[in-house]
């Protein structure tokens, strides 16, 4: 297993939401298709056929815990977790 396949189960486990290194989770974000634009300090995600549009902002090194909550129910809700590694 990839270190993207680990963080990917990571974040749908739900167990250590506050664990997450912010730049691992901008890293999935990018290779699950999603294309960043940054504003400040808010890093604003988008993706075709995703309504949301999560906005993550550090804390410290490391992700916002409910931010990666968000994250975790849309790739549940898209089911974007079957996604191919390259």
């Amino acid at each position: 297993m990839g270190k993207y396949e680990k963080l990917i189960f990571q974040v749908l486990r739900g167990t250590s939401d506050a664990n997450i290194a912010f730049a691992d989770l901008i890293n999935l974000m990018q290779r699950l298709g999603f294309e960043m634009r940054i504003k400040g300090s808010h890093h604003i995600f988008r993706k075709k056929g995703v309504d949301e549009k999560p906005n993550l902002q550090k804390d410290g090194n490391k992700a916002k815990p409910y931010q990666v909550k968000q994250i975790r129910n849309i790739i549940l809700k898209y089911k974007l977790s079957n996604t191919t590694w390259e």
